[in-house]
């Protein structure tokens, strides 16, 4: 049974830095592409950054520069290291898991960036 499971949100004041983690079970780690996407009440889940099993990253322009993700194929984890956040990163994060189709999303971690 595939299960993804996020940790390491919370509360962090503007200009902070948070890092999440994302661990994976029941599958062949590698093979998959590892995401990490947010939501807002309202809005739909949109892609912060992937990663695929060789170590290709690919970014939301709106966290270029402040956010990386990084994979440990051995540990069959996957991380978020977000740095310089603003208020407007405030969401429920989720970890996610993609290979052939086929896609695995964890429970969300909240990341609320306040003052």
């Amino acid at each position: 049974q595939v299960q993804v499971v996020e940790s390491g949100g919370g509360l962090v004041q503007p200009g902070g830095s948070l890092r999440l983690s994302c661990a994976a079970s029941g599958m062949l780690f590698g093979l998959y592409t590892m995401g990490w996407y947010r939501q807002t009440p309202g809005q739909q889940r949109e892609l912060v950054a992937s990663i695929t099993g060789g170590g290709i990253s690919n970014y939301a322009d709106f966290v270029k520069e402040r956010f990386t993700i990084s994979r440990d194929n051995v540990k069959k984890k996957v991380y978020l290291q977000m740095d310089s956040l603003k208020p407007e990163d405030t969401a429920v994060y989720y970890c996610n898991a993609n290979f052939a189709r086929r896609d695995y999303w964890g429970q969300g971690t909240q990341v609320a960036v306040s003052s």
